[in-house]
This record gives structure tokens, C-alpha cells and sequence, in this order.
């Protein structure tokens, strides 16, 4: 008769600290799922939320409104030339949350069971995803009136919150327990690295705000561009 052992192999937990040593990769053949990825509900719904969310943004454009003795083309290119605050807010938050929906996936693709903590984390992401198109269109309104620089710290300081919210999804999604057996730890702990940056880049922009409007508004288009960057790294990595 043979005695068969076969040897438990535990996964390390992961480690968000930028001197982490973790292999590339934490595949376990004696942990393959059998089951139905946990996070396919969660995933669903969260797709759904940016959708709408990032669908609502184009609403901010209105149809120029012409005095009934001045349709010309002339008149009609002034109105359209007239609404550049909404297609800056529209371009900046739309590229946003589209960046924020990459992201999302990428972490999601490496986590594999979901519990309360991971679920109230996300809820919370997906509240401040909602909210971004009030703040663009406010944005909007007053970028070419005296009250821009409070309209440009209410818009900058919605996207503090936003990656304080983004933070707390890793923290909850990167623990050992809900991490798919393929993750990769390289992906997690460059994830993690880089998401300590976003609270205080935005801060950073908001405070900006108080001092030049276009400075913070070119610090948050400037930051869309690093995230693309980043998450572009780190999932080529």
C-alpha cells in the first residue's frame, strides 16, 4: 500500500511595504479554484457604476441657447466655443474614471474570494465614482467666474477622497486570504507602492487651486496621465 502525503503549501501574505521580496507570482497547483470567482458579482456591479457614472459626464454639455434674431454660424460657433470649461471638466473626468475602471480591474483580476471588509472598501469607491460628475459640472459652471478657485478645490479635493477610497480597496482586496492562488505578487506590491502617491498628489492639486486655478487643473490632467502610465507598468511587470 502507498501512502500518498501531500504537503500544504501556504501562500505568504502579501506585503505592501516597497522592501517586499515576494516572488513574481504565487501560483499552488493544490489550490486551483474549483468554484466560481467570488469577486464575478462584485465585478459586474462596479462595471456598471463607471459605466453610468462616466456616461453622466457628457450630460454637463448643453445645447448653445441662440436669441431668436442671432441663429448664424457665426453665433452658434461663439456659443459652442463659449463652453470650453465643460468639454476641459468632460475630457479630464472622463479619462479619470475611464483610468479608475483599468485600475479596478487590474486589482480584481488578482483577488479571487470577497468578505464584508472588501465589499464596504469597494461601496465606498464606487460612492465617490458617482459623485465625480457633480463636481465636474460645478466645475464647469464657475471656472470663468471669480468663484473658480473654490469650484477648481472642490473638484481636486473630490479626487482625494477618490484615492483614499482606491487605497482602501487594496488594503482590503491585497490580504492573503481573498488573493487569487495565480496573483501576482509583483502586480500587488507595485500596486501598493504606488497608490500611497495618489492622497497626497491630489492634495497637493488642491491646494494648488488656492494659489492658480489652471495649475490645478493641470496637475490633475497631469495625474490622469501618470495613473495611465503606472498601471500600464505594472500590469506589463
Amino acid at each position: 500500500m502507498e501512502l500518498v502525503i501531500l504537503v500544504r503549501v501556504q501562500a505568504p501574505e502579501p506585503n505592501c511595504s516597497p522592501n517586499s521580496r515576494e516572488n513574481p507570482t504565487m501560483h499552488n497547483p493544490l489550490h486551483e479554484p474549483s468554484a466560481e470567482k467570488e469577486t464575478g458579482r462584485l465585478e459586474a456591479f462596479s462595471d456598471g457604476v463607471f459605466a453610468i457614472a462616466i456616461t453622466l459626464l457628457v450630460l454637463e454639455l448643453k445645447v448653445p441657447n441662440l436669441a431668436a434674431g442671432a441663429v448664424t454660424p457665426a453665433a452658434l460657433a461663439k456659443g459652442l466655443l463659449q463652453q470650453w470649461p465643460s468639454y476641459i471638466g468632460l475630457a479630464t473626468s472622463f479619462f479619470t474614471i475611464l483610468i479608475m475602471w483599468v485600475h479596478h480591474h487590474g486589482i480584481f483580476r488578482n483577488i479571487y474570494h470577497t468578505d464584508a471588509w472588501l465589499h464596504f472598501a469597494n461601496g465606498c469607491l464606487l460612492l465617490m465614482v458617482t459623485f465625480v460628475p457633480y463636481p465636474t459640472s460645478v466645475l464647469a459652471a464657475y471656472l470663468k467666474t471669480p468663484a473658480a478657485e473654490m469650484a477648481m478645490v472642490f473638484y481636486s479635493g473630490t479626487f482625494v477622497m477618490i484615492a483614499v477610497c482606491f487605497y482602501l480597496v487594496i488594503v482590503a482586496g491585497f490580504r492573503k486570504k481573498l488573493l487569487a492562488p495565480s496573483a501576482s505578487m509583483e502586480f500587488v506590491n507595485k500596486t501598493c507602492r504606488s497608490y500611497r502617491y495618489g492622497p497626497p498628489l491630489y492634495l497637493v492639486a488642491t491646494l494648488a487651486a488656492l494659489v492658480d486655478v489652471r495649475l490645478s487643473l493641470a496637475i490633475c490632467t497631469g495625474l490622469w496621465i501618470f495613473w495611465a502610465t503606472t498601471i500600464t507598468k505594472n500590469t506589463a511587470a
